[in-house]
């Protein structure tokens, strides 16, 4: 597979979470080092934060990622509590 490269930024991880992938690159030469993108599509990158340390760099990565997963997870229980409820089979007798 050929690597992926944005903006002079080789991408060396990625989460996905539903249709969003949060994206970490590296570069050789430009400072910052390190960059953390959303990504839609595989090649709509946006939103970038910049780091230069690699492992802040890797926790906003995980911190992106992980407030996306809550966001979605809330989105589904409030749609959740939306759905009808199933009458409760004990009272139907």
């Amino acid at each position: 597979m050929d690597a992926r490269i944005n903006e002079g930024y080789t991408i060396t991880d990625s989460i996905h979470i539903g249709e969003t992938e949060f994206v970490l690159g590296q570069s050789g030469s430009k400072p910052p080092m390190y960059v953390t993108w959303a990504c839609k599509g595989g090649d709509n990158y946006y939103w970038g934060h910049y780091f230069s340390d690699p492992m802040e760099a890797k926790k906003d990565l995980l911190i992106r990622a992980n407030e996306e997963l809550e966001y979605q997870m809330e989105r589904r229980a409030r749609a959740a509590e939306k759905q009808p409820k199933e009458p409760d089979k004990e009272r139907e007798r």
